[in-house]
């Protein structure tokens, strides 16, 4: 007999939380916003909006299935089954935070914002939940590009947006840079990141704006990436030619690293980083899975 399916309701500590764990009542936490120009009203009252959500999402669940909630925090400490539908409520990037540790189970994004956030993962309102989780195991999907990096002693590193290889401070990252179908570069740089076409709309968009790019960026289910080098310096040892491209399915940016230590990770969690230490190498590409997005 199969298992009943299981809605993981996915979240994270509202700022007001935050600011109770830091102060301990809502008074003195009022009391040194306001010393600071600031009130907390405005907070206050998007943490209820918050949980109106997901008391929303909660009582949309079937009643025959079981129910989970995992904190954003806790994320890489909690065990996902096949069984599972995901439901995050918040913001986009909180998709991506919950990507990397999914197999193919069913995203349904609940925007618990709409509005402040720019819904691109978090594509449904609260109201919705109702009418979409019952079939959400077999509801139809969109198969999100994900972005993996494999070390040479086989850790393993996913995300949906994109991965940062670099320095963890502001120091200058050192390594030789392998492209495919290119010679290798010695390189000087703050950091390479390799990046999806969801990725596109974040923080790689931001570095192909800069940069004023004429690489085509890639679309959310386009099985390619985009990758760019972040201010790299020419100098008598390093280079500078090679410094964005694409790469499809089966390609790899390969970087040999020639610091003390530079560190990979994912979609901006600095805490669940890989670390890499002079002599190891990286291949960053194409995922072998993918995120499926609901709606």
């Amino acid at each position: 007999m199969s298992l009943a399916p299981r809605a993981v309701v996915v979240h994270r500590t509202t700022e007001y939380e935050e600011l109770l764990a830091r102060y301990g009542t809502h008074g003195q936490a009022a009391f040194h916003l306001a010393a600071r120009g600031r009130s907390v009203a405005e907070i206050r009252e998007r943490h209820e909006r918050n949980l109106r959500a997901l008391a929303e999402v909660t009582a949309a669940v079937p009643l025959r299935w079981r129910r989970a909630r995992v904190e954003r925090a806790d994320l890489d400490r909690f065990l996902f089954g096949p069984e599972d539908v995901v439901v995050v409520v918040g913001q986009d990037g909180l998709v991506a935070n919950v990507a990397k540790y999914l197999s193919g189970q069913p995203v349904v994004g609940i925007d618990d914002a709409p509005g402040r956030n720019p819904g691109v993962l978090v594509r449904h309102r609260p109201a919705d939940a109702r009418r979409l989780l019952p079939s959400a195991a077999d509801a139809t999907a969109e198969l999100l590009t994900m972005v993996e990096a494999v070390t040479d002693d086989a850790q393993r590193l996913l995300a949906l947006n994109e991965i940062y290889i670099g320095p963890p401070g502001h120091q200058t990252a050192r390594y030789t840079l392998r492209p495919p179908a290119a010679e290798p570069e010695a390189q000087a740089s703050s950091g390479v990141l390799v990046g999806t076409g969801t990725g596109a709309t974040g923080w790689l968009r931001s570095l192909w704006l800069q940069r004023g790019s004429a690489l085509p960026l890639p679309a959310p289910t386009s099985p390619r990436l985009a990758w760019t080098v972040r201010e790299a310096w020419p100098s008598p040892v390093t280079g500078a030619s090679c410094v964005e491209g694409l790469l499809a399915a089966g390609d790899a940016l390969g970087l040999v690293v020639e610091s003390d230590r530079l560190v990979a990770f994912g979609d901006g969690m600095e805490s669940d980083a890989l670390e890499l230490t002079w002599g190891r190498s990286v291949r960053v590409g194409v995922a072998g899975v993918g995120l499926r997005l609901v709606g």
